[in-house]
């Protein structure tokens, strides 16, 4: 018998790369996503797909039941969303999230593995980042994670239900949208592209980034769910420990560029990845250049 496991968001861009990753590795898998956001074409047709929405606990215990571990990836992803709708997305993100934890600590799942954000750590005066400093979201969408982060590691210690949160950085490659009012820049950028037209970017475009191809954020999720090492609520970054510059971005995908006016975002963004190391014994193996050759073929 083949083990089950669940991912919420299973078709969306990252999760339908992680339902990838855990057939590959022979896990039943079993997807819920309400395709607000995915799309099931995205779903491998290996796993199994729910179309429901994890704001209703009664429709995710039953999926959730029998599983040994659950990626929670379900969620309202646009930091402008959020400041745009802060009550619908705190449903989805914080409301979601609870019921998720829920459920799982009611089918006793040996393991949760969250999708959390570098969004937590807002503007800050040192790089790298790291899971030790203060949180300082800018936004709704990164004060939901930073909450989910904390009913994690709140369920691990009253409930004894192992859990572990992977805060990503700008995770791109296959299956990436470049849909949506603020959608990844690297998607966005192939996009225009093979449109013909140039490159916006905000400001200068000398601020920076920390990108992580989705396959190392895969290999990253699947090491946490088997690690005996982590399942106490940890917090750990999943990014590459590089920064680089939007405008160096523009430069690698290649074509023209047009800037436009600056947006509130924060400067400078890189993640110390020793935690990773240390727990995990991850670190990423696609290089950005590799990446977006990859994309471009």
């Amino acid at each position: 018998m083949k083990e089950k496991v669940v991912v919420t968001g299973g078709a969306g861009f990252i999760g339908s790369n992680l339902v990838n990753g855990l057939v590959e590795k022979g896990y039943k898998v079993h997807v819920i996503d309400n395709l607000v956001a995915g799309k099931k074409e995205l779903v491998n047709p290996q796993a199994v797909f729910h179309q429901i929405d994890i704001r209703s606990l009664e429709d995710i215990q039953k999926i959730i039941n029998g599983a040994k571990y659950v990626f929670h990836l379900a969620a309202l992803p646009r930091v402008q969303g959020s400041i745009d709708d802060p009550l619908g997305t705190d449903e989805v993100n914080v409301g979601g999230t609870l019921n998720v934890l829920i459920a799982a600590k009611n089918a006793g799942v040996k393991k949760i593995v969250f999708s959390a954000s570098a969004a937590a750590y807002g503007d800050q005066t040192e790089l790298p980042l790291r899971e030790t400093m203060e949180t300082a979201p800018k936004s709704p969408y990164g004060l939901h994670k930073v909450i989910g982060e904390q009913y994690l590691k709140l369920f691990s210690e009253i409930y004894q239900l192992p859990t572990v949160s992977l805060r990503y950085f700008n995770v791109y490659g296959p299956n990436q949208s470049a849909e949506g009012s603020y959608p990844l820049v690297i998607a966005k950028f192939m996009d225009l592209k093979k449109k013909g037209l140039p490159f916006t970017i905000t400001g200068t475009g000398e601020q920076t980034r920390d990108f992580v191809h989705v396959s190392d954020v895969v290999r990253a999720n699947i090491m946490s769910a088997e690690s005996e090492k982590v399942g106490k609520g940890e917090v750990i970054n999943i990014g590459s420990g590089k920064g680089t510059s939007v405008k160096e971005v523009a430069e690698m995908i290649g074509g023209p560029i047009q800037y436009i006016e600056a947006r509130l975002e924060p400067k400078d963004s890189i993640a110390s990845i020793a935690r990773a190391k240390e727990l995990l014994g991850w670190e990423p193996k696609t290089s950005l250049e590799e990446g977006i050759k990859a994309l471009s073929l």
